[in-house]
């Protein structure tokens, strides 16, 4: 099992964005997770391609792009070319989500597809093996510093189960509420991969934060 941090960009100094970056790149991170928002979608407006492009610049990990916008599959070449490795959809926003999720693969990107807290994941049995990565939204996806929603646990434990009986190779992806008491816990039951904001940003040691994230009591 993977223990992979995406420490979100939607909670950094944005004044201080280049400091930032580098603190990551000098830490225990594997992605940099950044949030594009249309307002639309949801009721907020965050980064676009021109944000990917500068972070890209400085950044020496893969860049885990969320869209949460409304037809997706209009940008995909834009963010390819802006530099994001992954790339995430949400099943909520697409009406043609099979050829979407093709598309973004054609791209070279890897494709993950999202689902809202009130999405059920059996709504992902048919793809389940066309894609790299699930993100269940453990929040109500639109803003940071939300508190975490206790029935993805449940959720996590289904999507688990549906990618054992399908033979899938995805990879599940956690984003929001995450925190240094639920992430051990949600590694220990299936998470691969964690999303995470506030906890780390508002610390005064985030790579310490990110450390004990990652590793848990594993960590000495």
């Amino acid at each position: 099992m993977k223990r992979i941090i995406a420490p979100s960009l939607l909670s950094s100094d944005l004044a201080f964005l280049y400091r930032d970056i580098e603190m990551l790149n000098n830490s225990e991170a594997d992605w940099l997770h950044i949030d594009v928002m249309d307002s639309s979608f949801v009721t907020n407006i965050s980064f676009g391609s021109l944000f990917i492009q500068y972070v890209k610049k400085y950044a020496n990990k893969p860049m885990d792009v969320h869209l949460m916008i409304m037809h997706p599959e209009r940008y995909i070449e834009q963010f390819k070319k802006c530099g994001a490795d992954h790339l995430h959809i949400h099943y909520e926003a697409c009406i043609h989500l099979n050829r979407t999720i093709l598309s973004i693969k054609e791209s070279g990107m890897k494709v993950g597809v999202a689902i809202n807290p009130h999405t059920p994941i059996l709504l992902l049995q048919d793809l389940i093996k066309e894609i790299d990565f699930v993100l269940l939204m453990s929040v109500n996806p639109g803003f940071s510093g939300q508190k975490f929603i206790r029935n993805t646990y449940k959720k996590l434990e289904e999507t688990k189960d549906l990618i054992l009986k399908k033979h899938s190779s995805a990879l599940i992806e956690i984003d929001g509420g995450i925190n240094l008491e639920n992430a051990s816990f949600l590694f220990k039951n299936g998470a691969d991969i964690l999303v995470s904001g506030t906890t780390i940003f508002s610390n005064d040691n985030p790579k310490k934060i990110i450390h004990k994230m990652k590793f848990g009591d594993q960590s000495s």
